[in-house]
């Protein structure tokens, strides 16, 4: 059995949030500025752990789903616009799953 001191588990309950959060945006749109906005707020009080690496994780899943789900709406008149969509909600889901697995098995990013 793993024994963390407090901090270790208060950073480790804040990371599997903010995964959430961004899980819970594919249904719920406005819970994704709510994670991004934590990832920002407690940023610093990840460094040096492991924590950090999934922080940045998260901070380019969000703008990088953010830029490309602008580039698909603006592309949606010449139509090429849904399969940036589409690509940019594919690679969402796997960015949130492939990060909650790896923080679940205790390894960084």
């Amino acid at each position: 059995m793993i024994v963390e001191d407090e901090k270790t588990k208060a950073n480790r309950t804040m990371t599997h949030a903010i995964y959430a959060l961004y899980a819970v945006s594919l249904f719920v749109g406005v819970t994704a500025l709510v994670g991004i906005v934590l990832n920002y707020i407690k940023r610093d009080d990840m460094a040096g752990t492991m924590y950090e690496s999934h922080f940045r994780w998260q901070i380019r899943t969000f703008w990088f789903g953010l830029l490309w789900g602008v580039i698909g709406v603006i592309t949606m008149v010449i139509l090429i616009g849904f399969g940036i969509l589409i690509a940019d909600l594919i690679w969402f889901i796997y960015r949130i799953a492939k990060g909650w697995l790896r923080l679940q098995e205790g390894k960084p990013m």
